[in-house]
């Protein structure tokens, strides 16, 4: 990810935050750089719903993966644009999600997933520059609030969608379990795997953040901190 990103730095010939806008204007409060990085995360998220890993009897996939660094690395505004968009796109008909795509979807029990994905993005980027210090710990522990967050609409769409719009009744305690107990170890060495390359990329200078100050809409970029 390090690399693609520096690619498309490199060949575009992207200046700082302030020195370079698209069109020598905004464009829906979007700068160049903003749209480069939804893009690659919407792609990266994705491809990550192809990505199938077996563990322990269940199949995940890198969805989660990649939503919780695009709100890591984007911030809460930007990370649930890039996901919110990438589920616009699937709803639209491009087959991008695990299952295919089209308005149909939001049928498919699952899809309450993809709606905790995107608020989960925007919480997880919100909590991570609330001034708290940016370690693999800290980072951890906003991780595991955001996949609070999924299991919460996940799970509970999952059981309203079965039981009461497409008649595939399923229990709620077993629901719980195989949706959620038996998914939550592969989910927190997602949670683990995203803190450790989040904090990767910030020292690499891969980091939005809101500038504490008077203009807090402005964004620094290249934050070089630990």
């Amino acid at each position: 990810m390090l690399t693609i990103y520096k690619c498309l730095v490199d060949n575009l010939n992207i200046l700082p935050y302030d020195e370079k806008v698209l069109g020598g204007g905004k464009m829906g409060n979007l700068k160049l750089r903003d749209m480069i990085l939804c893009a690659l995360f919407m792609a990266l998220t994705a491809v990550g719903a192809f990505i199938k890993i077996p563990l322990g009897g269940q199949i995940f996939t890198l969805q989660f993966l990649f939503t919780l660094l695009a709100g890591l690395l984007l911030g809460g505004r930007l990370g649930a644009t890039a996901v919110g968009v990438y589920t616009l796109l699937g709803l639209a008909g491009i087959p991008v999600f695990a299952g295919g795509g089209g308005p149909a979807y939001v049928l498919q029990p699952t899809f309450g997933y993809l709606i905790g994905f995107t608020l989960q993005a925007w919480v997880t980027g919100k909590m991570a520059r609330n001034g708290m210090l940016v370690t693999v710990r800290n980072l951890f522990l906003v991780n595991l609030v955001g996949m609070a967050i999924v299991y919460a609409f996940g799970l509970t769409y999952f059981y309203v969608i079965s039981n009461y719009i497409i008649d595939a009744p399923i229990a709620f305690w077993p629901l719980v379990l195989y949706g959620g107990i038996l998914s939550a170890p592969g989910d927190l060495l997602l949670c683990t795997l995203a803190a450790l390359l989040a904090v990767r990329c910030r020292r690499a200078g891969i980091w939005l953040n809101i500038a504490g100050s008077a203009d807090e809409n402005k964004i620094n970029y290249w934050t070089k901190e630990a």
